[in-house]
């Protein structure tokens, strides 16, 4: 077992090499995820409402 002192001496050591993003980079990532996100709810959105359409179409031969 390593000695506790030198473990979080070690895990300092590797936190600083680590390149933290920029605020403005963080904002930019953000936004774009945000963007993706919407964009897939208006496809499966979209998506959802031709199979519903479509379903409704089929049964409709039922009754």
């Amino acid at each position: 077992m390593a000695n506790p002192f030198n473990f979080l001496q070690e895990v300092r050591a590797e936190a600083a090499k680590v390149t933290w993003p920029t605020r403005k980079e963080t904002m930019i990532t953000t936004g774009m995820v945000a963007l993706m996100v919407v964009l897939a709810s208006i496809f499966f959105l979209s998506v959802d409402q031709v199979i519903r359409l479509g379903v409704r179409f089929i049964l409709s031969f039922g009754g």
